[in-house]
């Protein structure tokens, strides 16, 4: 067994193996059982909880909803049946996904607008991993320019780690934040409906019982399945799906002073036979089992006057979150066959429509200023920059749309695995406390990647990549990049990136790069010659980040290269076997694109000088400069993304044969060979079309599109190339998997020229 399966597998069995000696100690008295009806619940768990106080002259009813994954949208069809007959709801309790559900109908939202929410929902929606990429760091944004597609592997003094679950839970949280519609703190007995959710604490494998906190954080602790979503830190507890302790939360709402329950049980189906065919399947199996087993235990506390719904989901996937929307009519359908039941509890319309006015009367948010922002105790990240990277501040109103977007910087850093927020009173003092939970696969990182092309003529490249990363090296944040490239192009950068002061707004940089890669020389179509260069330099840049903006840099540059003609006539030959070098360098860059692969929407730019000094070194004198940019709007499906390049000498030095600009290809005048025009000076704009065909769970998009380009390449080193305006253009059909985007291509240029193209990875 490898050792990255050996951690995947521990991230499966542990919660299973700690849930049945949990249930094996019980049976044997040794490990408390949930509490009884109306008992304490143990030192461990949440307080004790207060009933809520009983409706005035009929019996309060509580709401129990069951977990059940993908499976829970069926409850929404149940409310619309209670809505309709006039059911009021007193109280919920709900478990997992019967949590969601439960806690958006408590904190007012209705039956329809849940339905319109989980329409939109998708499995990428609710489990991408990353924030909205534009809150990212400047410097975590420059990881996706990379072929780099693997997840980080935590590097540690006892071997290789990896997260605590396939996913960390942000992205989910930010769903969870639209369906809880009260922000922020709160006790859970002053929201429109009284609300109670159900987690297990991992450790000792009890129910956890929440009856305050902020709502999408609970709501995230409580349905955080094992292996597929890291464990929610909570007041030094660490949580996971409630599930496995009380999938059917009917205890908990008897200690909330429920009178009559209508419990909600979506069922777990066990697997067949057939598809115990592997670990994971039985793992799955066992859970399903467990749960199964404190769903009886809870049925069997029903009363004569409770009632039961059984939304009949057949074989319907909880894991299935494309299609929620299909097993809301399943749910209504359950319901109306225990109409006769629910009827005696109606309420008469006006009486009826008094009541839910209220229970949709949203309390208002707590937007006092706090007088401190406290963080809890960090091991690595100095908390002064955490607090740098919040835009709320002490003793300033609170902003709850502003707050959001804090926590989703800080987990942008790439430091944090988990981020939320509560508030304290503590001698008189509001106290906003952030708990932002280090990675504990951390704080050093190892990636890999690849990248693959070819043009179907006998021309196939293919590059391997691997990227080890230290971070908070010192206080201030130091971070030690290396990264490595064999392949076509083979190159080694490591980068010591220091900031000098606590915002990281100014950086210093010394960096090394090693580089070997050829250039084709071409003469039309046919390559006649190539070049073998080899580059080693020495570097130093000083700059400013402007935090998720942009980067600008200045440095001098020292360093060596080898030109050599490898392969064609000694005419082509680049000039002198080896050349000293030495510059000033300068960029900036601006990225705010909400995706690299296939942006959407966004702008990015960068602008670069490259200035060869004899003063420093140099054997030539010339100035080269470059500038870029790309614009992207979309509307539905459909996307335009408009980019352009341009690049020249700066001055009356000509730039050497080693560093001319190279360009040709795929979205680089498509039709073209990769790299056949060689020129002193580059003008081109493109316009780029494509559509989101279909979404897949494994691929974040199927996209088909054409590309419009126009062109020049002046001072072309092979006389008789491709002069004036080039015009050309493509068409595509790609898949941002996984790995990488993924792109099958045919381009034709206006004088004949055509080339087909396959890439994984960036084609430019």
């Amino acid at each position: 067994m490898d050792i990255a399966t050996r951690p995947c597998l521990r991230a499966i069995l542990l919660p299973v193996a700690l849930v049945l000696l949990t249930q094996c100690a019980r049976a044997a008295g040794d490990v408390p059982a949930a509490p009884a009806a109306g008992a304490p619940l143990p030192a461990n768990s949440a307080p004790a909880l207060p009933a809520v106080p009983a409706a005035q002259g009929r019996p309060k009813i509580c709401l129990v909803l069951s977990g059940g994954g993908a499976r829970g949208a069926a409850h929404i069809g149940v409310l619309k049946v209670l809505e309709a007959m006039r059911i009021p709801v007193d109280c919920i309790a709900g478990t997992s996904m019967g949590s969601l559900v439960g806690g958006a109908y408590a904190s007012g939202m209705t039956p329809a607008e849940m339905e319109k929410l989980v329409g939109d929902l998708t499995t990428e929606k609710i489990f991408k991993e990353r924030p909205p990429r534009q809150d990212l760091t400047i410097r975590r944004k420059q990881d996706d320019y990379t072929n780099l597609f693997t997840p980080e592997i935590g590097v540690q003094s006892t071997g290789l780690a990896l997260p605590k679950g396939a996913v960390s839970g942000v992205q989910l949280e930010t769903v969870l934040r639209q369906l809880a519609r009260v922000p922020g703190y709160r006790d859970f007995d002053k929201l429109p409906i009284p609300y109670r959710a159900v987690a297990t604490d991992l450790v000792t494998g009890t129910p956890v019982v929440f009856s305050q906190g902020e709502l999408a954080n609970v709501m995230r602790a409580s349905m955080s399945v094992p292996g597929a979503v890291a464990p929610a830190e909570y007041e030094g507890k660490l949580l996971v799906d409630g599930g496995l302790t009380d999938n059917l939360p009917v205890d908990v709402a008897r200690r909330m002073g429920a009178d009559i329950i209508i419990a909600v049980n979506l069922g777990t189906p066990l697997m067949k036979r057939d598809e115990l065919n592997s670990v994971i399947g039985v793992t799955g199996q066992m859970l399903n089992i467990l749960t199964e087993q404190n769903v009886r235990a809870s049925l069997a506390t029903l009363t004569p006057r409770d009632v039961l719904i059984l939304p009949e989901l057949g074989d319907f996937s909880a894991t299935d979150f494309d299609h929620l929307t299909q097993t809301v009519p399943i749910g209504e359908a359950a319901a109306r066959k225990v109409a006769d039941r629910l009827a005696p509890l109606a309420l008469p319309p006006a009486q009826y429509a008094q009541l839910r006015a209220g229970q949709q009367t949203l309390p208002p948010p707590d937007l006092r200023p706090v007088d401190e922002i406290r963080f809890a105790p960090l091991e690595r990240v100095n908390p002064d920059y955490a607090a740098a990277v919040m835009e709320t501040k002490p003793h300033e109103p609170i902003n709850q749309a502003q707050l959001d977007q804090d926590m989703r910087r800080l987990f942008g850093t790439g430091d944090f695995e988990h981020v939320n927020y509560g508030f304290l009173e503590e001698q008189g003092k509001h106290i906003m406390a952030v708990n932002a939970v280090e990675k504990s696969y951390g704080p050093n990182y190892l990636r890999f990647g690849l990248g693959l092309s070819s043009d179907f003529r006998g021309d196939a490249y293919f590059n391997l990549l691997a990227s080890y990363r230290r971070t908070w090296i010192n206080t201030l944040g130091a971070e030690w990049r290396t990264d490595a490239q064999v392949g076509q192009t083979s190159a080694l950068i490591s980068e010591f990136y220091q900031p000098l002061d606590t915002r990281q707004f100014f950086f210093i940089a010394p960096r090394v790069e090693l580089e070997r890669r050829p250039v084709n020389i071409f003469q039309g179509s046919t390559r006649i010659a190539t070049y073998d260069l080899r580059r080693f330099d020495v570097a130093l840049d000083v700059g400013s980040q402007f935090t998720k903006y942009g980067e600008a840099r200045l440095g001098v540059l020292a360093g060596t290269e080898h030109a050599s003609l490898s392969t064609g006539p000694e005419s082509l030959s680049p000039g002198p076997g080896n050349i000293r070098r030495g510059a000033i360098t300068g960029r900036l860059l601006v990225d705010q694109l909400d995706s690299i692969n296939f942006p959407r929407s966004g702008y990015s730019g960068s602008m670069r000088i490259y200035a060869s000094q004899p003063g420093l070194g140099a054997d030539q004198a010339y100035v080269k400069g470059t500038i870029d940019g790309l614009y992207a709007w979309s509307s539905g499906n459909n996307t335009v993304n408009l980019a352009f390049k341009a690049g020249s000498k700066i001055g009356n030095d000509p730039l050497p044969r080693y560093d001319l600009f190279q360009w040709g290809g795929f979205l680089q005048q498509s039709g073209y060979s990769t790299g056949q025009l060689l020129g002193g000076n580059l003008q081109f704009a493109r316009l780029v079309y494509y559509n989101k065909l279909v979404r897949q769970t494994l691929l974040e998009g199927v996209y088909a599109g054409f590309s419009l380009e126009a062109g020049r390449v002046g001072d072309q080193l092979v006389p008789g190339n491709p002069t004036g305006l080039l015009k050309s253009g493509s068409i595509f059909l790609a898949l941002d998997s996984p790995v990488g985007p993924f792109y099958l291509a045919y381009g034709r240029a206006a004088g004949g020229s055509y080339s087909f193209y396959l890439f994984l990875g960036k084609p430019n």
